[in-house]
């Protein structure tokens, strides 16, 4: 695969042999074919986990969907291809990916390779199993039981519940679903008629998508899921948070649910927990916290204060491990203060899976908990790489991050000339302008800021054609286009935050 060529591997047994030659169609307990076939697959993998690291090759081979489909055999053939040509289709397929582990990749929230959670992974799909009843998980459910017991305690609380769900979206749905049970049971059984009155929930203008979602999913419609102003840093203002609310009381409708977000998605601003928390317990709202990408900093003695001062008074909490902490895709928690709200706000009693009658304590079935009947065994990954690394060695990861980030900021300050820094962050997502020769010395306002941001795109998709770097860029309801670096994959050093900025320097040379 190094240098843009799939690796060439040598076949003993596997030239002609396909799919019938290898277990479970084969009754063999020692199947050579079999064996073969995964060895080359491992070794493939090791061989893509080194690449991946190695700050010489490329983050990516891009090319347009149309060209990439010419590069690639996708059909589905009516007879069985050999376990070679599989082995070939999984190189090919890994040589055009995006390598997200790769020191340079600095795009999304989720991103980095743990080696330690990708083994996890590895286990977690041979098991194969179904995480609704300890019947047939009885090993994962009890390690799911640990791990998120563990991190309630973190987050403050004593009891409570928690569960993993696929995604930050889907556990802000859960607090969601549960806020309204909580003060609408009867809503589970008689719909919208057994509310008092028309709902309306508020987040901050610049919360994840998801909580907005949340407002049409379950009904509410999205004019009744209001958006609170934030400042100019990005934090929700609580005062404003008040008023909207007393003016929708004004109306006759029912304040029921409030979401503050600890490090928003574009910004990584963390909103004001104690002053949100206040003005709950004020107007009787849930108080739900998506900390889905900065819950991480939980972990870390250094930067959980004041981020998450007076985190334990929220009624629920969205913390992503796939995020921050670098586990890998998906991880993603909800946990609740009050113990039985999962049960009694989804249970469905369906007796054909989850009867009364078993020979174990049925408290730790699952599946009468969620909405969802499969559910992926997301934990196993995640205790794993916990164990590996220790609770200190997690704080420790988390501190790293933060530092990096702090690097960042001290370089681009020193390249002021270069570059422009938007605002002092307070997560690791660091945002800014590339100034160009030709409006370096240019003062700084609005019509500048427009062209700064016209030269991000430009940028980006050189990046891209160059596969040499990767960092995101949008704009926001304040500015045009700007970079916005993220850094939360632990293979990054100061060396290659440095290379971004120089990078970035290069390819913008003649703009």
């Amino acid at each position: 695969m190094r240098d843009n060529k799939t690796k060439s591997f040598h076949f003993s047994r596997l030239f002609s042999h396909a799919f019938k030659d290898i277990i479970p169609v084969v009754q063999s307990s020692d199947s050579a074919e079999t064996r073969e076939f995964l060895n080359k697959i491992a070794e493939l993998l090791v061989d893509y986990v080194n690449i991946q690291n190695d700050r010489k090759e490329k983050i990516l081979d891009f090319h347009h969907p149309e060209d990439m489909k010419k590069l690639l055999t996708l059909d589905i053939p009516e007879d069985a291809v050999t376990l070679q040509q599989l082995v070939k289709d999984c190189a090919m397929t890994l040589k055009y990916q995006v390598k997200t582990g790769h020191p340079h990749f600095f795009n999304q929230l989720s991103c980095g390779l743990d080696v330690v959670s990708m083994a996890g992974e590895w286990l977690t799909a041979t098991a194969n199993t179904n995480m609704f009843t300890y019947e047939i998980a009885p090993v994962f459910i009890l390690m799911e039981n640990v791990v998120l017991s563990k991190m309630r305690k973190i987050i403050g609380w004593d009891g409570g519940d928690s569960i993993l769900a696929p995604g930050g979206s889907i556990s802000n749905l859960y607090a969601f679903l549960a806020a309204r049970h909580k003060m609408f049971p009867d809503y589970k059984e008689h719909g919208a008629r057994a509310l008092p009155g028309e709902l309306v929930m508020f987040t901050s203008d610049q919360c994840h998508y998801s909580v907005k979602s949340c407002a049409a999913v379950c009904g509410l419609g999205t004019d009744n899921c209001v958006m609170v102003p934030s400042d100019e840093h990005g934090r929700l203002i609580p005062t404003e948070l008040e008023r909207l609310i007393l003016e929708r009381k004004a109306r006759g409708q029912i304040p029921f649910f409030v979401n503050a977000t600890a490090g928003t998605t574009v910004l990584g601003a963390f909103d004001p927990i104690n002053a949100v928390a206040d003005i709950c317990e004020k107007y009787k709202c849930w108080f739900h916290v998506d900390a889905a990408w900065g819950g991480g900093l939980l972990l870390s003695k250094k930067y959980r204060h004041p981020r998450f001062t007076g985190i334990e008074r929220c009624d629920s909490i969205t913390w992503n491990p796939h995020k921050l902490m670098g586990a890998l895709l998906q991880c993603s928690t909800i946990h609740f203060k009050e113990d039985g709200l999962l049960i009694s706000c989804n249970q469905m009693s369906a007796e054909y899976l989850f009867m009364t009658d078993k020979l174990y304590d049925i408290s730790y079935d699952t599946g009468d908990k969620v909405i969802q009947c499969g559910r992926h065994n997301d934990v196993f990954k995640l205790w794993l790489q916990w164990r590996s690394k220790g609770t200190e060695g997690f704080s420790k990861h988390m501190d790293h991050l933060m530092e990096l980030a702090e690097y960042e900021v001290k370089r681009i300050k020193q390249q002021s000339d270069k570059f422009y820094l938007i605002m002092e962050p307070e997560c690791v997502n660091v945002s800014f302008w590339y100034i160009p020769k030709r409006l370096r010395g240019v003062p700084h306002d609005a019509k500048k800021e427009q062209e700064l941001g016209k030269i991000c795109p430009i940028i980006k998709s050189r990046m891209m054609q160059s596969g040499t770097l990767m960092v995101g860029y949008q704009p926001d309801d304040r500015r045009p286009n700007f970079f916005r670096s993220i850094i939360s994959s632990v293979a990054v050093a100061e060396a290659d935050v440095d290379f971004m900025l120089n990078e970035i320097d290069r390819l913008g040379q003649d703009l």
